[in-house]
């Protein structure tokens, strides 16, 4: 296929990963590196960089060759960065979360649509071999129905300026959550609770419960605070159950083939079901081989692939939409004690929580006219 026009947007903490990603991505073509402080944006090329420097995001949306932008700035300037790019007509790669509140995110996902336009949220974490192999044994029914999703998010981090740890960690969890899930299976409600020990004004650890439509839990648990840094998650099926250890690189991934079976007698009443028919199962324990690449890289081909192919692409802007979502709910969640804030389809969506802006948001991106990008904050965890 031909090669896509690129700029990405944003020299600061992720720009350059998603300007090396793309280089080494057949289906795209690195057109400029747009980002207020010039002399930054031309350390991250280097002195023989073909690409092109600017300062001006105008500049970028009205270049003929630039047939599609990556945005790597704070969540506060993506709203105007994001609508603006789809009204010049060009794709949109988007960091995580799409925007600061749902409401806003709605308004991009449909001009996307309208105008014919691909709009990817850069929900990296999905495009991990682990994350795509775990994806793929849960719709093809390999671990059977899943029961419960456990997944912890902890280490000594950075505590966030402008957001709490829900908004800086758990975006990786639900999105990963939303990636993973067969068709019509979704939550139906979260609730959280939070803590903030340290008297930063925020909360710096957090737990979510979130309840599917089928009856199963998911639980989060994200947290600053932890000495030692832990990434793992146990999605329990009822055929089997795997277990992802993120810190284990040689075996990031076990599948055992272990749990409770019960009988399925329509004679019997539940109660001698219950005591008279369960069984345990304990069967081999697999680790499967996986490659062991760059999940930004899986990002940038699958950008190129859905503009080329006219396709939504795995991570849309409707799957940041349903992310947002949650992260409001937990947010209203955490307001109020922690009581179940209903989502999902049909339902209303939670008040929006405003996300401050990290950094003063320039006026020109205000007036969207010339809009000029402010550098981005880290947002990996």
């Amino acid at each position: 296929m031909s090669s896509v026009g690129l700029a990405v947007v944003g020299a600061g903490y992720w720009g350059p990963n998603l300007v090396r990603n793309a280089q080494a991505t057949p289906g795209l073509r690195v057109e400029a590196l747009c980002d207020l402080d010039e002399a930054r944006a031309r350390a991250v090329l280097g002195a023989y960089s073909t690409v092109r420097v600017t300062t001006s995001y105008e500049d970028v949306l009205n270049d003929d060759a630039v047939q599609a932008v990556a945005i790597a700035t704070p969540a506060a300037t993506h709203f105007e960065l994001v609508r603006a790019a789809l009204e010049s007509g060009k794709h949109v790669l988007v960091e995580k979360p799409i925007t600061s509140s749902r409401a806003d995110a709605v308004k991009l996902v449909e001009l996307a649509e309208r105008n014919g336009l691909t709009l990817m949220c850069d929900h990296t974490f999905c495009y991990m071999p682990v994350v795509r192999r775990i994806r793929d044994m849960i719709h093809g029914g390999e671990l059977g129905d899943v029961q419960f999703v456990d997944s912890v998010r902890i280490n000594l981090g950075l505590v966030q300026p402008d957001v709490d740890v829900l908004w800086d960690l758990a975006p990786h969890d639900l999105s990963i959550l939303d990636f993973i899930l067969p068709p019509g299976v979704h939550p139906i409600s979260v609730s959280a609770h939070g803590a903030d020990p340290i008297g930063t004004g925020r909360a710096c650890l957090a737990y979510l419960v979130l309840r599917l439509n089928t009856g199963a839990m998911a639980h989060v648990h994200v947290n600053w605070l932890s000495p030692t840094k832990v990434r793992t998650t146990i999605i329990g099926g009822s055929r089997r159950t795997l277990v992802w250890d993120d810190m284990n690189p040689a075996a990031r991934l076990h599948v055992h083939d272990k749990g409770i079976d019960l009988a399925q007698d329509a004679a019997l009443g539940r109660e001698a079901r219950y005591s008279k028919l369960v069984s345990y199962r304990t069967g081999d324990v697999v680790s499967p081989a996986l490659p062991e690449t760059e999940a930004l890289r899986g990002v940038m081909a699958e950008f190129a692939s859905a503009i080329a192919e006219t396709r939504p692409a795995l991570t849309d802007g409707r799957s940041g939409l349903r992310v947002l979502e949650l992260l409001e709910a937990a947010s209203r969640s955490l307001e109020t004690g922690g009581h179940a804030v209903p989502v999902g389809p049909g339902v209303p969506a939670a008040r929006p929580v405003p996300v401050p802006a990290s950094v003063p948001v320039a006026a020109s991106v205000a007036a969207a006219t010339p809009i000029q990008p402010v550098s981005p904050a880290p947002t990996k965890g």
